[in-house]
C-alpha cells in the first residue's frame, strides 16, 4: 500500500500529471493499492472511488470520479 498525502501539491502542472499517470499506470499493471489524500478534484478524478470526508468521517463516496464531479459534490459539502 502506498500512502499519498497531496502528492501533486508542491508540483507544476506538468509534474502533476506524470505523477497521478504514474500512480494510474502502477494501479493498473501492478495491481498495486494507493490511498491518496486530496483537496484537487483533477486528483481525486484518476481513482477508482473518492471518499469524502467531514470531521474525520466519511460523508459520501463516488465510484468512477470525473473531476466536474468531484468537484461539485465537493461544492454541496461547502453549504
Amino acid at each position: 500500500i502506498i500512502f499519498a498525502d497531496e502528492p501533486t501539491g508542491n508540483l507544476d502542472s506538468r509534474a502533476g500529471a506524470e505523477m497521478l499517470e504514474f500512480m494510474r499506470r502502477a494501479v493498473d499493471e501492478l495491481n498495486q493499492t494507493i490511498v491518496m489524500v486530496t483537496h484537487d478534484p483533477t486528483a481525486a478524478s484518476y481513482s477508482d472511488k473518492v471518499l469524502f470526508l467531514a470531521d474525520g468521517r466519511i460523508v459520501d463516496e463516488m465510484a468512477e470520479p470525473t473531476a466536474d464531479r468531484v468537484l461539485d459534490r465537493m461544492k454541496r459539502f461547502g453549504d
